[in-house]
C-alpha cells in the first residue's frame, strides 16, 4: 500500500461519511460496500499490511477513544449486564458459531473454524452508542451497550489468539482457556492501571498541551504492546488505563493544575478525528481485498466460493439469532431470579423488613441512591438483542489472521458478509425498531435538565474561579449530589468558557 492509495481512501471516507450523515445511514456500510465494488475494477492493486499491525495500529486507538467517555459509575452500576453480554454471551456465541463453521466447512479443521467463530463473535455495539440520542435509547440501554463494548473486544480477542494458537498445535483445554482468560485479564488490568499511574505523573510535569496530547495518543499503543509482551490482555490493559486517564483528570481535584482544561480541551478535539481515520481506513482496507479474496477461494477446491457464500449466509442468520436468543435468555433468568426473590420475601415479613433496612442504610450511604438494579425490561431486551451489528474488531481481527491458519480466505470473506449484512439488516432498522417499541426517555431527559440545574447552581455558588467552579461540580459528584455524566458536562463547559474568557451563565450550560 502506498501513500497516494492511503491518500485516496482517507479523501473518499470523508466524501461518504458526508453523505451517509445526511441521509441518517451508518458511513461504514457504505465505505465498506463502495471499497469492495472498487476492488473489482480491473487494475485495482490488492493492498497487503502485516497481520500483527492491524490489530496494534487500529483497534488500540478505537477503544481508548471509546472509554474515555465512558461513564465509570453506570459501568459499575450495570456490571451484570455487561459480564453477560461481554463475557458469557462472547464466549458462547463464538462456541456456537465455531461449531457451526465446522458443520458448514469441515475442509477448514476444527481449531480454524473456531478462529472464525471468535472473529464473528464481538458485536460493535459503540457504533449503536454513538447514535443513541438521536435515536432515542434509554440511558440504561446505553450504558449498557457502552460498557459490553469495552469487555466484549477483551474477551474475543483473548478467544482468538487461544484458538490461533490451537491451530499452531499448542495445547489447550476450554479450563485453560478460561483459566488464561482471567490471567490475561488481571495482569492486563495491573499493567493499564501502572501506566496510568506514570502517565499522571509525567502529564503535569510537562506543561504544554501538545505534548501531553502527544503522551496520551502513546497511552493505548505502549498499553497494548506491553500486556502483548507478557501474554497478557491489551486490550484489558488499554480500556484500564483509558477509564483511569479520563477519570483523574476530568473529575478528581488532585490531578488539577494550571493549564489542564487546554489539554482536555485539545483531547476532546483530536479523538474523534482519529476515530474517523482508523475506522475509514479499515473500512475500506477490507472492502477492498474483497475481489481479491473471491478469486482466491473460487481457485481453492476446498471451501470453495458456492460453499463458502452459502456458509456466509447461514453464519450472518446465526450470529443474529444467537445474539436475540442469548439476550433474552439471560436478562429473562434475571428477571425471574429477582421475581422469585420478591415471592421469597413476601412470604418471610421478617426477613424483608431487615432487607428492606439494609437497603436503606445502603441508599443513605450513596447519597439516597440505590445502586441495585433491576434487570432490563422486555423493551429494552429486544433492543439490546437488536444491536448486533458486526463492524470494526470483527474486520480488523479478520484481517489479523495468520496465513497459516487454513481457510484464511474463506473466513476474511464471511467475516466481510456478515458485517456487511448486520449492518444493513440492523443498522438500518435499529432506529424504526427503537420507533416502534415507542421507548419513552421523557422522564429520563427532565431528570437531566434537572441535574445540568442543579449543577449549574452548584458551579455558581462557588464563584467566579473556574478551578472552584471545578472543584465545587466535582465534590458534589462525589456527594452523589451530581451525577457522572453531567459532571463530565459541567467541567468541561467550564473548560471551554475559560478558554473563552466566559462565564458560567452564559453558553450551552
Amino acid at each position: 500500500m502506498n501513500g497516494v492509495q492511503i491518500l485516496l481512501i482517507v479523501g473518499a471516507g470523508i466524501a461518504v461519511s458526508a453523505l451517509a450523515h445526511r441521509r441518517g445511514v451508518q458511513p461504514g456500510l457504505i465505505i465498506v460496500a463502495l471499497a469492495a465494488g472498487i476492488s473489482f475494477v480491473p487494475g485495482v492493486p490488492r493492498l497487503e499490511l502485516d497481520s500483527e499491525l492491524i490489530l496494534a495500529i487500529v483497534v488500540p486507538p478505537l477503544l481508548y477513544s471509546a472509554t474515555r467517555n465512558a461513564s465509570v459509575t453506570a459501568f459499575g452500576q450495570n456490571l451484570r449486564s455487561i459480564i453477560d453480554l461481554g463475557v458469557l454471551l462472547v464466549v458462547l456465541t463464538a462456541g456456537a458459531l465455531g461449531v457451526l463453521t465446522s458443520w458448514l466447512l469441515p475442509s477448514i479443521g476444527l481449531a480454524a473454524a473456531f478462529v472464525l467463530g471468535t472473529v464473528l463473535a464481538p458485536p460493535d455495539t459503540i457504533t449503536t452508542v454513538s447514535h443513541g440520542k438521536e435515536l432515542g435509547l434509554p440511558r440504561r440501554v446505553t450504558s449498557i451497550l457502552t460498557g459490553e463494548s469495552l469487555v466484549n473486544d477483551a474477551t474475543a480477542l483473548t478467544l482468538f489468539s487461544i484458538a490461533v494458537g490451537a491451530v499452531a498445535g499448542e495445547h489447550t483445554s476450554w479450563g485453560a482457556g478460561a483459566l488464561e482468560l482471567l490471567r490475561n485479564a488481571a495482569l492486563g488490568a495491573a499493567i493499564g492501571g501502572l501506566l496510568t499511574a506514570a502517565t499522571l505523573l509525567l502529564r503535569k510535569r510537562l506543561g504544554d498541551p501538545t505534548l501531553e496530547t502527544t503522551l496520551v495518543l502513546l497511552v493505548p499503543f505502549t498499553a497494548f504492546l506491553l500486556a502483548e509482551q507478557v501474554e497478557a490482555s491489551g486490550i484489558i490493559a488499554v480500556v484500564t488505563a483509558a477509564f483511569l486517564i479520563s477519570v483523574n483528570t476530568s473529575l478528581d481535584p488532585r490531578h488539577q493544575y494550571p493549564g489542564a482544561y487546554r489539554t482536555r480541551l485539545q483531547e476532546d478535539a483530536f479523538w474523534p478525528v482519529a476515530d474517523f481515520l482508523l475506522e475509514t481506513f479499515v473500512f475500506a482496507y477490507i472492502g477492498l481485498q474483497l475481489s481479491f479474496v473471491l478469486d482466491d477461494l473460487a481457485a481453492e477446491p476446498e471451501p470453495g466460493l458456492n460453499r463458502t457464500l452459502i456458509a456466509a449466509g447461514v453464519l450472518l442468520l446465526a450470529a443474529i439469532l444467537l445474539r436475540l436468543v442469548g439476550v433474552f435468555l439471560l436478562f429473562g433468568r434475571w428477571r425471574m431470579g429477582d421475581r422469585l426473590a420478591q415471592a421469597r420475601l413476601a412470604r418471610d415479613p421478617g426477613r424483608a423488613a431487615r432487607v428492606a433496612q439494609r437497603r436503606s442504610r445502603g441508599r443513605r450511604q450513596a447519597g439516597d441512591r440505590d445502586n441495585r438494579l433491576a434487570a432490563p425490561g422486555v423493551r429494552e431486551s429486544v433492543v439490546v438483542g437488536w444491536t448486533g451489528m458486526r463492524g470494526i474488531l470483527t474486520l480488523a481481527a479478520a484481517a489479523a489472521v495468520p496465513e497459516s491458519v487454513p481457510g484464511r480466505d474463506a473466513i476474511q470473506a464471511i467475516a466481510l458478509f456478515v458485517t456487511l449484512g448486520t449492518l444493513l439488516l440492523q443498522g438500518t432498522t435499529i432506529r424504526l425498531l427503537v420507533r416502534w417499541l415507542r421507548l419513552d426517555v421523557s422522564g429520563e431527559d427532565e431528570q437531566a435538565r434537572m441535574m445540568l440545574a442543579r449543577g449549574v447552581e452548584i458551579a455558581t455558588a462557588a464563584g467566579d474561579g473556574y478551578d472552584q467552579q471545578r472543584l465545587a461540580v466535582s465534590e458534589a459528584m462525589m456527594r452523589r449530589e451530581l451525577d457522572e455524566e453531567t459532571a463530565r458536562r459541567l467541567i468541561g463547559d467550564i473548560d471551554l468558557r475559560q478558554a473563552g474568557g466566559s462565564t458560567l451563565g452564559q453558553g450551552r450550560a
